[in-house]
């Protein structure tokens, strides 16, 4: 009896994930853009999955498999404002740093999106603790991540004292700001306003 040398073996061929193991980094990019645009538009107590499934061009089985309800799921995005955060401005100078994030946060904030979803979440928050926490983190600690660099910076290089509260020089740089734009939602600054703010927070922190 002969035989025959066996034939190369075929390795098998792996299964596609399926179900909840495929989530698409585009769809779920495309979840998050949606949540942003709903909650601008019709606001949170308005708004539902089949809202934000329909403006992202997904079914609602798409959002569901990511997140649990549209509280978790706006837990989530505000949450992840925290960790993004702006980058810490690198002027070289204390009031070059504060006038550059002047700029950029007064932009931010001026946002149709930004301008209509967080007094919106602000007022969700007086009702509902999980969303107040989640908000509170990500405008605090946010902002206060960039305040805490510009600080330490402009200590390194002798320009404020080592001694200062922290917490109060967080509070200068980062208040007057977001009161103006988001708490009485004033238009544009004038003229010469991110300037003059500069100037007045910089010989505030000195004299702490």
């Amino acid at each position: 009896m002969t035989t025959t040398p066996d034939e190369p073996q075929q390795p098998p061929r792996r299964r596609a994930p399926a179900g909840a193991a495929v989530l698409r980094e585009d769809v779920t990019e495309a979840i998050r853009s949606a949540v942003f645009e709903e909650l601008a538009a019709v606001g949170y107590a308005r708004m539902s999955i089949e809202g934000i499934a329909r403006r992202a061009g997904v079914g609602k089985t798409a959002v569901y498999r990511r997140w649990r309800s549209k509280l978790h799921l706006v837990l989530d995005i505000v949450s992840a404002l925290a960790v993004q955060g702006l980058p810490v401005p690198d002027t070289g100078s204390l009031e070059g740093d504060l006038r550059l994030l002047y700029e950029v946060t007064s932009r931010a904030l001026r946002h149709p999106v930004a301008s209509q979803v967080i007094p919106d979440l602000q007022a969700e928050a007086a009702r509902n603790p999980d969303i107040a926490e989640a908000l509170q983190k990500a405008l605090r600690e946010g902002q206060d991540g960039v305040a805490t660099g510009i600080v330490t910076a402009a200590q390194r290089r002798g320009e404020l004292s080592e001694g200062l509260d922290h917490d109060l020089a967080l509070d200068l740089i980062s208040g007057p700001l977001y009161w103006r734009s988001v708490v009485i939602r004033a238009p544009k600054p004038p003229k010469g306003y991110l300037e003059a703010l500069t100037r007045a927070t910089a010989a505030a922190l000195r004299a702490l």
